[in-house]
């Protein structure tokens, strides 16, 4: 089989589309809730932290007092910004609850696998063995 035929028989079972169609979803979804925090979760979070804007939380890493994100980035400095980090967090969070949510869904909508007994173990095959040769033997 050729590298053609073999990439072909690949894309044809289907999953290289499942997946390529979960990628495109959870991009979309991401922007969800990337929108969800930034615009209506960190706002309230820092209303109620006294009027803090997380998106402006930084450290500059020159000495320098800067007054706002835009002022240290504008003059070059070196920042670090740790406010940034927390909503990403919160995303991830929410992102993660969210796909844990929709996959306790799933499956408990799922039908449940039949039990299949396990196989008896090599004792009991050779028990079973012996009982039935004695019983073969008694008249």
């Amino acid at each position: 089989m050729s590298m053609v035929d073999e990439f072909k028989a690949f894309i044809a079972r289907g999953n290289v589309l499942d997946l390529a169609v979960a990628v495109v979803i959870g991009a979309a979804f991401g922007k969800i809730v990337t929108a969800l925090v930034d615009g209506i979760i960190m706002p309230m979070v820092g209303m109620a932290m006294g009027g803090v804007d997380f998106s402006q939380l930084f450290v500059s890493l020159d000495g320098n007092d800067y007054a706002t994100l835009a002022a240290a980035q504008e003059a070059a400095a070196p920042v670090i910004t740790y406010g940034a980090f927390i909503q990403t967090i919160i995303d991830f969070v929410l992102i993660a609850f969210v796909i844990f949510l929709i996959v306790r869904s799933y499956n408990r909508m799922r039908p449940p696998k039949a039990d299949t007994p396990a196989p008896p173990s090599e004792d009991i095959l050779l028990l079973r063995e012996i009982r039935d040769s004695l019983k073969q033997r008694t008249p």
